[in-house]
C-alpha cells in the first residue's frame, strides 16, 4: 500500500501529460490548411482516433480524428478506409512547423466528407 501512494504522483503526472497532449487546440495553429495525400495507417484506439498520411513530397503526417464519439457520429469507421487509400484532410497543424501533427476537422475520401468537428470548418 506504500508503494502505492509514494506511486501515486506519479501516475497522476503521466494522466495528466497524456490528457494535455491529447486534448483541446491551443498546441494547433488557428489558421486551417488542407493536406492531400494518401493514408499509411489507421488507428481506431483512444483516446483519438488517428491516421497517418503521406503527403505528395514523400512526408507522413500524424492526422488525429475527433474523439471515438465524434468520429464515429461523423460516419468514419475502421472499415471506412483502407491503407493506400486517397484523402484530403482540413484542419489545423501544429504550431511547431518541424512537427507533422494536424487536427482534422474534415476529411475526404473518395469524395465523402466525414465532419469531426463541423462548427469548425472554414471553407473560403
Amino acid at each position: 500500500m506504500a508503494l502505492g501512494l509514494a506511486l501515486a504522483p506519479f501516475a497522476t503526472i503521466a494522466l495528466a501529460g497524456a490528457a494535455f497532449a491529447h486534448h483541446g487546440w491551443s498546441w494547433a495553429e488557428g489558421e486551417q490548411m488542407e493536406l492531400k495525400g494518401s493514408i499509411e495507417s489507421i488507428s481506431m484506439a483512444p483516446p483519438h482516433p488517428m491516421l497517418k498520411v503521406k503527403d505528395a513530397k514523400g512526408v507522413v503526417w500524424q492526422v488525429d480524428l475527433g474523439n471515438p464519439g465524434q468520429t464515429a457520429r461523423s460516419g468514419f469507421t475502421g472499415d471506412t478506409a483502407k491503407v493506400g487509400d486517397g484523402i484530403i484532410v482540413l484542419g489545423n497543424r501544429h504550431k511547431d512547423p518541424k512537427e507533422m501533427h494536424m487536427k482534422a476537422v474534415r476529411i475526404t475520401i473518395k469524395g465523402v466528407n466525414y465532419d469531426m468537428y463541423p462548427e469548425r470548418i472554414r471553407t473560403n
